[in-house]
């Protein structure tokens, strides 16, 4: 049969009369196939819902075998070294980067794992946290004592759990947000490097940016708490390219002309065609002129300073958030700004900053249902928190890239004299190794 012949048999079959004109025989060609055959479209408009919950039931499996732990760092009275040290162990953090191959992460749901540093108020009393997976704990205490060898390390019980869970409730009150930047991953913030004396490496010398967050901190009454987080996950190129990023910026930003790419054979036979010129002539002299970098101004220079010196230091993709939570009779909601004025040191206006991201900040402006909307964005921010996990989860997103320095500006150890609010835990008694000829029992 003749495909017209198969077409009209087809028509015939499925109870279209034929009198009924082309357009009408074809719209219920299309009908037909579409009512009879419309699973045939399924995998193809299901297949990204398929592999999203794939990969999370898969994730989900592989994250319950992670046991993770809560360890506190006791800081000495006096730590003399400059902030730039905490930068040096947040190198040594970057070694948990361990990325996936395919099977691993489409069949074990193997993930790059995370950590979160924790700088916590609770009465009044200020502790610094890191959750880390158990299984790398000596990684991290080593890679401090490496930098702090007279800091005390010990395990402690997860502070969440002390509160209710159910928060916000009749007896608890809740405030919190996540951070985002002003701009895009490659600018930087503002850095430790900024707030010291370059001159002078003595403590007392230094203007620590943590001294404001810690002597809010020591003002938290009993029965208030303000928790500040750092969720951590040490990425890659291969993640991320913020690199390659800030290296197409900056050559925007100092004007470099990118080289021609090479012509094909025919596109140079068609330019010797049109021009009658021979290829391969004498090349047009170019103007001379000054190189684009010397044209810059000095805020131009700054820019393009600062991201070369973000791009060539190990990244790290971060969210931040604080809660800030009280019984209801004593809850205080000006103690919000003592985080917030925290985190606004670290903002300029030329290259970047931090502010809070109204989707996950615990206030709505307008209706409908401004009451429930707002008890539901506390419960969330409020179970992302315990749980250390990305402002969107379980999508993506809401995230950040911030390197060692950066990080190392936010979370380091800093002494009494630059900090000192009475109220953080510190190691008392100095640490000395014992007399090489002190005797010992024999067994």
């Amino acid at each position: 049969m003749t495909p017209p012949e198969i077409v009209i048999e087809f028509v015939k079959k499925i109870g279209i009369p034929l009198e009924q004109g082309a357009f009408v025989i074809i719209l219920a060609v299309i009908w037909s196939v579409i009512k009879n055959w419309w699973w045939l479209l399924l995998p193809f408009l299901l297949y990204k819902s398929f592999l999203f919950f794939w990969r999370w039931w898969r994730m989900e499996i592989w994250d319950k075998k992670q046991e993770r732990i809560l360890l506190e760092v006791q800081m000495p009275k006096e730590v003399l070294k400059p902030i730039q040290a905490m930068e040096n162990v947040f190198y040594g953090f970057w070694a948990i980067y361990d990325a996936p191959n395919w099977k691993e992460k489409w069949f074990l749901g193997k993930f790059l794992l995370s950590f979160s540093c924790e700088i916590v108020s609770i009465g009044g009393y200020a502790h610094f946290f890191i959750r880390i997976p158990k299984a790398l704990r000596n990684l991290f205490e080593s890679s401090i004592y490496s930098q702090y060898s007279e800091a005390e390390i010990f395990e402690a019980e997860d502070y969440t759990k002390r509160i209710p869970l159910n928060i916000p409730n009749k007896d608890w009150e809740i405030w919190g947000t996540d951070y985002q930047q002003f701009k895009e991953d490659i600018y930087p913030i503002r850095t430790h490097k900024e707030f010291e004396e370059k001159s002078e490496a003595k403590e007392e010398k230094r203007v620590d940016p943590l001294a404001s967050l810690l002597e809010g901190m020591a003002k938290i009454k009993d029965g208030e708490q303000l928790w500040v987080q750092f969720v951590i996950k040490p990425i890659s190129p291969a993640e991320n390219d913020w690199v390659e990023q800030g290296k197409k910026e900056i050559d925007k930003l100092v004007k470099r002309n990118k080289k021609p790419a090479p012509k094909s054979i025919i596109q140079e036979a068609a330019n010797i065609v049109i021009s009658g010129k021979p290829a391969g002539g004498m090349p047009e002299e170019e103007p001379k002129m000054f190189y684009p970098e010397m044209m810059l101004t000095s805020g131009e220079r700054e820019v393009v300073s600062g991201i070369e010196n973000k791009i060539k230091k190990f990244g790290f993709e971060t969210n931040i958030r604080f809660l800030y939570l009280a019984k209801r009779d004593i809850f205080f909601k000006p103690n919000v700004k003592i985080p917030l004025g925290f985190f606004n040191q670290f903002s300029t206006l030329n290259l970047n900053g931090l502010k809070p991201w109204s989707k996950t900040k615990t206030t709505v402006h307008y209706p409908p249902f401004m009451k429930r909307r707002l008890y539901l964005k506390k419960r969330k921010i409020f179970s992302r928190y315990i749980h250390r996990v990305s402002p969107l989860f379980p999508s993506s997103g809401g995230t950040f890239v911030l390197n060692t320095e950066e990080l190392a500006s936010f979370f380091h150890f800093p002494g009494r004299a630059v900090a000192p609010a009475p109220n953080v835990p510190r190691v008392e008694a100095k640490k000395v190794e014992a007399p090489p000829g002190l005797p010992t029992e024999q067994s």
